[in-house]
């Protein structure tokens, strides 16, 4: 990948849509008392950066006389909603392989864009399952597999990123911090290959989800690694091994330099920026904004920062799981099993220890442990996470048997 090869890759990419905005964001410059620029990649066609890629990889491939090839890939994200969207402007035909399990409003939006030049088929439980199905489909037919990150196309045309960041910038201003999320690799591979020569390795920070940070463990063994067990949450960036081009493109950087942020972390940033900002962002899309949220203060004050804002794919059927993520997260939601005496009188003495600010959100009996006991299940909801310190001290002091339940992973999926 050359510098010159982006620059023209990224005027290519004007023929299908416009640069997406650099915006010097108020709210969150004040907030860290730095100049926090946002790269809008949530607001190209598809509504997240990979339409660049996948735009650059038809490009190259019709310019070599592949125009008359089907082009095929396996997504059930943002990856099939960009190749979909090019499939149409090239008039191509594309086949989409997606899982069984896949969101009908991913299936549609993918439809949508793409129309009568694609042709989605429902394969597997999993994305292995579905990928394996789409492979065999390419060798069947001769066909053209268009990867997701892993091919140097793909990340030459997700360096475009950094091509307009660099155009976009006032004359004389150079980012101190540049904060990109990470999935197979495909944009920090091609953004941080771009902007070397502007910028030292350790103006990078890389973000991936705690639940699959593929890239922070390759780095760590000093190899590509491939995960045994992956959280799907953040399903645009949840992947099991980064892309081989890719971690040979990043293996220059130190661990340090790759954050995973908590699943329920991400959550807080995306209610804060729909609530505050209005901006509809998917988990994948939150990753640099979070990771700026959990930098010390004092790093980031005064400091030229840009972050990558890709993703506003976002399910409002999963607003109520999000919140309730970002409330645990935040210490204003806890659950508890109370054991609870069978007798009159008992739950009015409970919900006397209750605070002012503290609102019980759920309660549901479960069983009697006991002839004169019985196990409640309880959410409560409060307004400043200091009021649980005070509460569990009242539960202690009027000899309350309870368990804290909010951490605990399986109880909270089983009952929760």
């Amino acid at each position: 990948m050359t510098t010159q090869a982006v620059d023209e890759a990224m005027l290519a990419m004007r023929e299908i849509f416009p640069e997406t905005p650099l915006q010097l964001n108020e709210h969150l410059s004040r907030r860290f008392g730095a100049d926090v620029w946002l790269k809008r990649e949530d607001l190209s066609p598809v509504r997240s950066y990979k339409i660049r890629g996948a735009f650059n990889f038809f490009r190259k491939t019709i310019a070599d006389g592949g125009d008359d090839r089907v082009f095929v890939c396996a997504s059930a994200g943002n990856h099939a909603q960009g190749f979909a969207f090019v499939c149409r402007h090239f008039k191509v035909h594309g086949v989409v392989f997606m899982p069984v399990t896949t969101p009908q409003q991913k299936i549609d939006k993918t439809r949508m864009f793409g129309g009568e030049y694609i042709t989605i088929r429902l394969v597997g439980d999993i994305f292995d399952q579905c990928y394996a199905a789409a492979r065999a489909h390419v060798e069947e037919i001769d066909g053209a597999m268009v990867p997701p990150f892993d091919h140097a196309d793909i990340i030459e045309g997700q360096a475009t990123v950094a091509a307009e960041i660099r155009a976009q910038l006032p004359e004389g201003v150079t980012p101190d911090l540049v904060i990109m999320p990470v999935g197979g690799g495909g944009l920090s591979s091609g953004m941080t290959g771009y902007l070397a020569r502007d910028l030292p390795d350790e103006a990078f920070l890389m973000v991936e989800p705690a639940g699959a940070p593929s890239l922070k463990r390759s780095l760590e063994a000093g190899q590509a690694v491939t995960l045994s067990k992956v959280d799907n949450f953040v399903d645009g960036a949840a992947v099991a091994r980064i892309g081989d081009l890719n971690f040979e493109a990043l293996k220059r950087f130190s661990p340090a330099q790759v954050m995973a942020v908590p699943e329920n972390a991400i959550c807080v940033t995306i209610t804060e920026m729909l609530n505050i900002e209005g901006v509809v962002l998917e988990p994948a899309g939150a990753l640099s904004l979070t990771a700026l949220a959990a930098l010390d203060p004092e790093t980031v004050r005064g400091k030229t920062i840009v972050a990558i804002v890709s993703g506003g794919n976002f399910d409002f059927e999963r607003l109520p799981d999000v919140k309730e993520r970002a409330m645990r997260y935040a210490g204003l939601k806890k659950y508890f099993i109370l054991r609870l005496a069978q007798r009159p009188g008992a739950l009015r003495d409970f919900l006397n220890l209750l605070g002012p600010d503290d609102d019980i959100a759920r309660f549901e009996y479960l069983k009697k442990s006991a002839r004169n006991f019985g196990s409640i299940l309880i959410g409560i909801e409060t307004r400043r996470p200091e009021n649980f310190a005070d509460l569990l001290q009242r539960f202690e002091e009027a000899g309350l048997g309870y368990q804290d339940i909010t951490e605990n992973e399986i109880l909270a999926n089983l009952i929760i």
